[in-house]
């Protein structure tokens, strides 16, 4: 049996992946330093598998830490979750985000190459193609100037995986581009559960809902797209997570074309702000309070992807709903509040 190190594993994608690789047959090994999130969705996995999972509270950015766990476990995969994700506040504050992102990245690599790791998998995402005319993009779009410092550390972080596995024999490496991971998983256990105000906008949607929040802000009506809102690629976590699951396997089982592979992680089906709001609305039964605010500057107009390549060679695809995945985050929150 394999063992897989989660990386930020306690935290919304990393505990929805956790259980996928869980269930397909994969031991792992829960690494967190709660920086992010505490210990509700933690909790959760272990609700959702029935058993208790090894877990190491470390902070990767100390390198001595990173070396202790992989001496500790014998690893045969790494996926690579930990980090900072707030776009807003890599702007406010960016030598934060350059100096966890990065250094937590190195060290992993670094201590995975030393104990014999060869598979890493890093969490990419589609903010590196930034503004981009061509839709939808594909694994060969070009990637534009980041439009934040948290975008930034995901171009370089690629960048530092692909010149590893060049540069070291033996190193296999695939970067997962995620489009926008939303929803929980169908238990209500474990989902979205940001610290403070919401940086996405769903968790903001849901929290809206039960009232913890006034007033959802939809940022922008003027945008060159149907509805004059913005249009992404929403994709439920669930359905990501499984993603990673097929791109470790491809590792692990030596299924790779290539030593550095990228994949996008989509859905392929461009959906407005505007029409995820209403989406909402209707799926669960409500009306939200929301009002129209000016554009931010960080916010490109469209991004969706073209998810060909990961449906042939991963041999995946996504498949639940928008209707589902708005379903399961509205039936998170409600358990979250004690109202489900």
């Amino acid at each position: 049996m394999k063992t897989v190190l989660v990386s930020g594993g306690a935290g919304y994608i990393g505990s929805h992946v956790t259980v996928e690789l869980i269930q397909s047959g994969y031991d792992v090994v829960v690494a967190d330093n709660f920086s992010n999130c505490d210990r509700t969705c933690f909790n959760g996995v272990e609700k959702i598998l029935d058993r208790k999972l090894p877990l190491e509270e470390i902070d990767f950015c100390d390198s001595k830490a990173a070396d202790r766990l992989f001496a500790t476990h014998k690893i045969d995969a790494v996926i690579h979750f930990a980090a900072f994700k707030a776009v807003g506040e890599s702007v406010a504050d960016p030598l934060k985000y350059y100096g966890n992102n990065l250094e937590s990245f190195v060290n992993v690599i670094g201590a995975a190459r030393k104990h014999g790791c060869s598979n890493i998998l890093f969490s990419s995402s589609a903010t590196v193609y930034g503004e981009t005319d061509k839709l939808p993009v594909t694994e060969q779009s070009e990637r534009q100037p980041a439009t934040s410092p948290y975008g930034n550390t995901k171009q370089i972080c690629e960048d530092i995986l692909r010149d590893c596995v060049k540069a070291y024999e033996g190193i296999h490496g695939i970067a997962l581009r995620y489009f926008n991971p939303i929803g929980a998983h169908p238990s209500a256990l474990i989902g979205e559960l940001p610290r403070g105000v919401p940086a996405n906008l769903v968790p903001y949607i849901t929290q809206t809902a039960i009232g913890k929040r006034e007033c959802l802000s939809i940022f922008g009506n003027d945008y060159p797209t149907p509805d004059g809102t913005c249009l992404r690629d929403y994709i439920d976590i669930v359905d990501l997570a499984r993603a990673h699951v097929a791109a470790v396997t491809r590792m692990v089982d030596s299924k790779m074309k290539a030593d550095y592979e990228i994949f996008n992680v989509g859905t392929g089906k461009p959906v407005s702000v505007m029409e995820l709001v209403t989406t909402f609305e209707k799926v669960n039964n409500l009306k939200l309070n929301y009002r129209i605010a000016p554009r931010r500057a960080v916010d490109v107009t469209a991004i969706w992807a073209d998810t060909a390549v990961a449906n042939s060679e991963l041999g995946w695809k996504a498949t639940r709903t928008l209707e589902e995945t708005l379903a399961s985050a509205w039936a998170w929150e409600k358990r979250l509040a004690g109202k489900e």
